[in-house]
């Protein structure tokens, strides 16, 4: 009697262990994604986590072109003052609800550019080399298209 008891507890565990790395799995790595027409994944958001995504991403290619500016004067304050508000410090606003949305790699693209950009503002204040600050963009760029060329950002359909 008491070793079935011991293997139903067993079975319990086992069974509740499965379900949170299914559920891990589901949030952490696949996020909320369908096909979308033209062949990429649909990152599926509501309207207003889409809103914030889309606003980041103007974010980011704002600074592309001051950072282009910049480096063709030669003026590394002004890649720092660009690229600065958006490295890691901008992803601690972002919604855990939304987060979980987004699949893996969408993630590790997305913080990689922060921390790209961190890198550039630290590295253009210690070297003051704009051109070092252009070779770091391009690897940033590089990151920006591989994410476009995989992923879209829709809503969800809204209610009325």
């Amino acid at each position: 009697m008491r070793a079935t008891k011991t293997t139903v507890y067993w079975v319990i565990i086992g069974l509740l262990l499965l379900t949170i790395v299914g559920l891990v799995f589901k949030f952490m790595v696949l996020g909320k994604t369908e096909t979308a027409v033209d062949g990429r994944q649909a990152v599926v958001l509501d309207p207003s986590e889409r809103a914030l995504v889309l606003n980041e991403m103007r974010r980011f290619l704002s600074a592309v072109q001051i950072v282009l500016e910049a480096a063709d004067r030669g003026d590394t304050a002004a890649i720092v003052q660009a690229v600065r508000p958006l490295g890691m410090v901008a992803t601690q606003d972002v919604p855990a609800t939304l987060v979980a949305k987004l699949p893996l790699e969408f993630k590790m693209l997305g913080h990689g550019v922060h921390a790209d950009f961190d890198r550039i503002a630290m590295d253009a204040e210690a070297l003051a080399d704009a051109r070092h600050a252009l070779q770091q963009m391009n690897a940033v760029m590089k990151k920006c298209v591989a994410c476009h060329a995989v992923y879209q950002i829709t809503a969800t359909p809204t209610s009325r």
